[in-house]
C-alpha cells in the first residue's frame, strides 16, 4: 500500500539535510520539499562571506545540485509557500491552492530578520541580509568609496562590515551596547573584535541607536542617531537580530514558545509533526533544558536528526551548539552553551594581540569550576579538544587551562557532581565548504 509522503517545509540546509536522512533510511516513500523561494535549498553562511565578497557566485551556496534530488525521487515544489498546516487531517495547503497529504511533516521554516521600526526604514538602499536575492543586491552596492552604515554589531553586522571594507567601502557601525557581541562573548572579547575592525578602517558608534533614516526621493542618504549625529549613507544594512518563523505552527495550534517546542527526537506537540533548525526549540537531553540555536551547525545536524526521526529511527538529538565566523583573514569557531543569566569568568590561552588564542567561559559548580564554552581563533588543531572539554563536565584548574604548555586533556580532574559527561554523535562539526582563513 502506498504511503503518504514525507513533506519537508523549508528551503535551507535543515530541509536539505532532512531529505538526505530520510533517503538514507527509506528509499521508497515519496518525499516532497516545499520552498518559498524559487531556488534549490541553500546554506546561508556564504551569503555574508564568500558570496558577499564576490569570491563565489550565489549558486555556490546550494546544498545539493538539482540532479541529486532527481536521482532520489524527491519532488521539489519551489516558489510556493505553505499557507496552512492541518495536523488533524494531516494535510498542508500550498499558496497555489494545492493540498498535500502527509505521513510526516517537517517545519524547517527558519528565522526572519527583525525589522528596524524607525521613520525612513523602508527607503531604497536599506537592506536585511537573509536571502540569496539580498546578498546579490547588496554585493552590487559594496564598491570602492561607497558609504555603508551597518546597524548592529552582532555576527551579521561584523561579517558584512568585513566584506564591505574588503571591497573598499567606507563603513560605520552603529551599536547601542558598548562593544560588539557584548551579550554573547563579554566585554573583553567584544573589545577585541572592535579593535580588529578598527585596524581595518571601520568606525564604531557605540552607545547609540538609530532615531530615523532620511533620504532624497525614495533613496536613503542619512542615518540619524539617537545622539543627534547625522551619518551619510549610500547603503544601510540592518542586523538587529532574528525571530523564529512560527506562523504555520501557531495557526496549526502547536506548542510554541520562542520557537516550535519539540522533544529530544524533534517531534512537535502534534503527532507526525517535526521541527528543526532555527525555528525549533528542542529539549536538550544532556543540558536538561530547551535550546534554540540560530547557527548553521544546528540546522545541519538538526535537519539530519529530524529526517532520521521522521523515517522511524530512534533519535536523541543532543548536539552541542557550535558556530564559526570569518572576518578579514581571521577564522574562529565556538562550541558550548551558557544558560541565560549564568555568571561566567573568561580564561584566555594564547596571544590576544596576535589574534591567535583560545578563550574559555567557565562557571562555578558545587565548589569547582567547569568549562561551559570555548572559542578558538587561528588555533585550528584544538577544536576537538575544546568540545571534549566542554562535554566532559570535569573540574578544571584555571592556571593550567590558561597555560598553552598544558594539553587541554590535562587541565581537569574528576567530573563535578551532578554534571553528566556530554557524549554525543554530534560532538565535532565539519564544514561543508572551505571558508576563508581555514587551513
Amino acid at each position: 500500500m502506498a504511503r503518504d509522503p514525507f513533506v519537508v517545509v523549508g528551503g535551507g540546509v535543515a530541509a536539505a539535510r532532512a531529505v538526505e536522512a530520510i533517503r538514507d533510511i527509506d528509499t521508497d516513500t515519496p518525499v516532497v520539499l516545499v520552498a518559498r523561494e524559487q531556488r534549490l535549498p541553500y546554506e546561508r553562511p556564504p551569503l555574508s562571506k564568500e558570496v558577499l565578497l564576490g569570491l563565489e557566485p550565489v549558486e555556490a551556496a546550494f546544498v545539493r545540485p538539482r540532479q541529486w534530488y532527481d536521482e532520489r525521487g524527491v519532488q521539489l515544489r519551489l516558489g510556493v509557500a505553505v499557507d496552512r498546516l492541518d495536523p488533524a487531517q494531516r494535510t498542508v495547503v500550498l499558496s497555489d491552492g494545492e493540498q498535500l497529504a502527509w505521513g510526516a511533516v517537517l517545519l524547517a521554516t527558519g528565522s526572519g530578520a527583525r525589522k528596524l521600526k524607525v521613520p525612513g526604514s523602508r527607503l531604497d538602499g536599506v537592506f536585511y541580509l537573509r536571502t540569496m536575492t539580498d546578498a546579490a543586491a547588496l554585493r552590487e552596492r559594496l564598491v570602492e568609496g561607497s558609504r555603508v552604515v551597518v546597524v548592529g554589531a552582532g555576527w551579521i553586522g561584523l561579517e558584512v562590515s568585513a566584506a564591505a571594507r574588503r571591497r573598499g567601502a567606507e563603513v560605520t557601525v552603529v551599536e547601542p551596547q558598548e562593544a560588539p557581541l557584548l551579550g554573547t562573548l563579554g566585554e573583553r572579547i567584544g573589545t577585541w573584535f572592535a579593535d580588529v575592525h578598527r585596524s581595518h578602517g571601520v568606525t564604531f558608534r557605540f552607545g547609540e541607536g538609530v532615531a530615523s533614516l532620511e533620504g532624497t526621493g525614495d533613496t536613503v542618504t542619512t542615518v540619524c542617531t539617537t545622539s543627534g549625529e547625522r551619518l551619510p549613507a549610500d547603503t544601510v544594512v540592518i542586523g538587529v537580530g532574528a525571530f523564529p518563523n512560527t506562523r504555520l505552527a501557531e495557526q496549526a495550534g502547536l506548542a510554541v514558545d520562542d520557537g516550535v517546542l519539540v522533544d529530544e527526537s524533534l517531534r512537535a506537540s502534534a503527532e507526525g509533526v517535526y521541527a528543526a533548525g532555527d525555528v525549533a526549540r528542542w529539549y536538550h537531553p544532556t543540558l536538561g533544558t530547551r535550546v534554540r540555536v540560530e547557527h548553521w551547525a544546528n540546522a545541519y545536524d538538526g535537519g539530519y536528526a529530524a529526517g532520521r526521526s521522521m523515517a522511524g529511527a530512534a533519535v536523541r538529538y543532543d548536539a552541542m551548539p557550535f558556530f564559526y565566523s570569518d572576518q578579514y583573514d581571521l577564522g574562529l569557531e565556538y562550541a558550548g552553551y551558557i544558560p541565560p543569566g549564568t555568571d561566567t569568568e573568561l580564561v584566555l590561552r594564547g596571544d590576544l594581540a596576535a589574534d591567535e588564542f583560545l578563550a574559555f567561559w567557565v562557571a562555578r559548580h558545587d565548589g569547582g569550576t567547569r568549562v561551559l564554552a570555548g572559542m578558538q581563533v587561528h588555533v585550528w588543531d584544538q577544536l576537538d579538544a575544546v568540545q571534549a572539554l566542554v562535554r566532559s563536565g570535569v573540574r578544571v584548574d584555571l592556571d593550567r587551562l590558561a597555560d598553552p604548555a598544558v594539553a587541554l586533556g590535562a587541565v581537569g580532574a574528576e567530573r563535578l557532581s551532578g554534571i553528566p559527561p556530554l557524549k554525543s554523535r554530534y560532538a565535532v562539526h565539519r564544514l561543508s565548504w572551505a571558508p576563508r582563513g581555514r587551513p
